[in-house]
């Protein structure tokens, strides 16, 4: 059988080939989600942080006077992290399903299916562009709640892995949606009937424990519980939940949308025709 590459007229470029992983295209690929997110900046990271602030302001300040210690923890400390991980949760989960649909919509998905980067490599740099826009949301979050809330470090290690984690998850779930939803309409309803109360009912504002049953026991099987439950305890010391249990679930998950996205982005599911 004839070599193809023999054939060519030896005045053109051969093709390139990668052993490996071609880890300069997922550096470009992984660039062009953070400059994406980075140009809009007002929008995809000084809004949430607004949004958060003003969470802080209704059910802190306005109101310090009323909540008694959770716990005992005073409340602000308590809220602060679950505001901090929920800013994670939404916009890891925002940055990869945007990207994604508007890819589609604007016929730009050959930007990214035309280099030669396969299914791996294109699953970590939409997670990790991702991830990169939930932590420096949540960095700046943590930032601008510290004069509400006197936030102490405990175990700086659980809160690196549960914010890590949470991003990578959130951002893997997002290039889900993003291939999913053919139009932004679609999208909005993955966020707001599935992200939003996944994030509101896991415990961020009250102990799951107080809620009446079945509900205390039903929130016990929500993974955002854990991710909030876990990340607040590298705060305040202690946690509602069994923290290995938290540790064990975000790795498993993790591992497991890894291998989802890579199969999805193998089988070219809604991008190719």
């Amino acid at each position: 059988m004839t070599d193809l590459a023999s054939t060519r007229p030896s005045g053109l470029p051969q093709p390139r080939r990668y052993d490996g992983v071609n880890w300069e295209g997922v550096k470009t690929l992984y660039l062009k989600e953070v400059r994406r997110f980075w140009k809009v900046g007002a929008q995809t990271v000084a809004a949430p942080v607004v949004t958060t602030l003003l969470y802080m302001l209704v059910f802190v300040v306005a109101l310090k006077d009323s909540r008694e210690p959770i716990d005992g923890t005073p409340f602000a400390e308590f809220v602060a992290p679950g505001l901090i991980m929920m800013a994670i949760l939404n916009n890891a989960f925002a940055n990869a399903s945007s990207s994604l649909i508007q890819a589609k919509i604007m016929g730009t998905s050959t930007d990214f299916l035309t280099p030669p980067l396969s299914p791996l490599e294109l699953t970590i740099g939409f997670s990790l562009g991702a991830a990169t826009r939930g932590i420096a949301v949540g960095l700046v979050t943590a930032i601008c709640v510290m004069p509400f809330a006197k936030l102490g470090v405990t175990n700086a290690l659980t809160i690196v892995w549960f914010a890590l984690t949470a991003s990578l998850l959130m951002g893997m779930l997002g290039v889900f949606a993003g291939l999913w939803a053919e139009k932004f309409d679609q999208l909005a309803a993955v966020q707001n009937f599935l992200i939003m109360p996944m994030t509101f009912l896991s415990g961020t504002f009250y102990l799951v424990d107080n809620l009446p049953e079945p509900f205390a026991i039903i929130s016990h099987f929500n993974p955002v519980f854990y991710l909030i439950d876990g990340f607040r305890s590298g705060f305040i010391g202690h946690a509602e939940g069994n923290l290995w249990i938290g540790v064990v679930m975000s790795a498993v998950l993790t591992l497991v949308m890894s291998w989802a996205c890579w199969a999805v982005f193998k089988s070219g599911w809604r991008l190719k025709s």
